[in-house]
């Protein structure tokens, strides 16, 4: 028997880098209570869909060098910088990019971090699949990449997690009409050699982001056997 989920999803429309992550520890925190005092049971996992305003993010084992202008410029280009708690390197948020964070008790999922980084993975693959769009993953760098084994490598959706007592935290962020000049400021994900793309960019369409992220929703309830409440 296949067990389900239950999952509230919650699309904050367009919100501020770290109003959006302090909502995210909130959840954690009502999640983690619930694992403990044994009513998880009756509690809902999350799973927020949002848009960032201009921001770069950098986790905690990320160079502060990977940001590659000073905060002047940062003003100028109307930007703005915040260190996090995820895993991985450098990487750019901004209206046009869909970001998704899932709030999982990983343990009642039976899947450990590696586990759930891969069902992310392949629920984006599948996604853009159904837009023609042949996406893969490349060996040693998570994410997910377009002609991963050739020169023209290039990255299409970044991600970056963080579980915190047994809860995952953060996400994936997926260039959909995502402005990609903006990844010209830094070093995306650590990787000084690697491009970056969009599905507009692919496609040469600007998309509409709402079925966009229906069909992203549809694939995480698919991987991860979600139940939405």
């Amino acid at each position: 028997m296949t067990l389900h989920h239950k999952t509230l999803c919650i699309d904050l429309g367009l919100a501020e880098y770290k109003q959006s992550w302090d909502y995210q520890e909130q959840l954690c925190r009502q999640l983690q209570k619930a694992v403990l005092n044994g009513s998880y049971a009756n509690a809902c996992n999350y799973l927020l869909f949002v848009e960032h305003p201009h921001v770069y993010t950098l986790g905690k084992n990320g160079k502060p060098g990977n940001l590659l202008v000073n905060s002047k410029f940062l003003n100028k280009i109307g930007a703005s910088f915040c260190m996090t708690n995820r895993g991985g390197d450098i990487t750019y948020h901004g209206p046009g990019q869909i970001v998704v964070y899932p709030l999982f008790y990983l343990e009642a999922f039976r899947m450990g971090v590696r586990q759930y980084i891969e069902n992310l993975e392949e629920a984006v693959i599948r996604m853009l699949n159904d837009y023609q769009i042949k996406a893969m993953l490349m060996p040693g760098a998570i994410g997910v990449w377009l002609d991963a084994d050739t020169p023209a490598a290039r990255k299409i959706c970044a991600i970056g997690v963080r579980v915190s007592r047994g809860i995952s935290m953060h996400g994936l962020a997926l260039n959909v009409n995502t402005r990609l000049e903006y990844f010209n400021y830094i070093h995306p994900c650590g990787f000084v050699d690697k491009g970056v793309t969009s599905m507009e960019k692919e496609l040469h369409s600007n998309l509409n982001i709402h079925e966009v992220k229906e069909n992203i929703r549809g694939k995480l309830a698919n991987a991860f056997d979600l139940e939405f409440v």
